[in-house]
């Protein structure tokens, strides 16, 4: 049975992309900060789980709970699994770009995280805080587990880092490495300075982690 992705209508508008002024963890990657404005998009309201990613590829990850969000996948198998979901519901589906990916994380935010300026265990999957402390569960969580943000969005911070669709720069003034493409909000095993909303960072598009997943996204309508 081919999944159906649970999918949020997000208003346009324009934000600033980028680090927050009174953010200490704020690097250059995430500079400088600059206004966007965002036309209306659909995002998923869950990143794709192990039961959606095996209707596509029914050996991946057989033995794993199928609510758990889906990883080691890679950009390329993101961009398949698409394709393959597009042709299937007739409907056309596609990662979600880096300023729509921040931009539905915040959801009318302008702190550190989409609740304000420090994020606890009970708003997200992290494992250690600042302290080096452990204070997650140390693997990932099943759909649904955390509170969504103001925009009815899950695990925007933590659980699993997501791919987008944009190539890497390593600030937003340099030019794109094709070959790099970036990652946001995060892991269930990074701690509350790599699951803000401004965070970023890459991978090579080819490349499989076991805390990188991905989350789906469309034209509005």
């Amino acid at each position: 049975m081919t999944p159906k992705a649970q999918m949020v209508q997000i208003p346009p508008g324009e934000f600033v992309m980028g680090e927050t002024t009174d953010d200490k963890f704020a690097d250059e990657t995430e500079r400088p900060a600059h206004r966007v404005t965002i036309p209306a998009f659909a995002i998923a309201r869950f990143p794709v789980t192990c039961r959606e990613y095996r209707a596509f590829a029914p050996d991946h990850s057989p033995d794993e709970d199928p609510a758990l969000p889906v990883v080691n996948v890679s950009w390329q198998d993101a961009q398949s699994y698409c394709v393959w979901l597009t042709l299937q519901t007739g409907h056309p589906y596609r990662l979600p770009t880096e300023p729509e990916w921040e931009y539905a994380c915040r959801a009318g935010s302008r702190t550190p995280f989409a609740w304000g300026s420090e994020i606890t265990p009970a708003n997200a999957n992290f494992l250690h805080d600042e302290n080096c402390l452990r204070v997650g569960p140390g693997q990932r969580t099943p759909e649904g587990a955390y509170p969504p943000n103001a925009f009815g969005l899950y695990d925007m911070h933590g659980n699993v880092c997501e791919w987008v669709e944009d190539p890497w720069r390593p600030n937003y003034l340099t030019p794109p490495v094709e070959a790099q493409r970036v990652i946001r909000g995060g892991a269930w095993d990074y701690m509350p300075r790599l699951i803000r909303s401004a965070w970023r960072d890459w991978l090579q598009l080819h490349h499989r982690r076991d805390n990188v997943g991905f989350r789906l996204a469309s034209h509005s309508g």
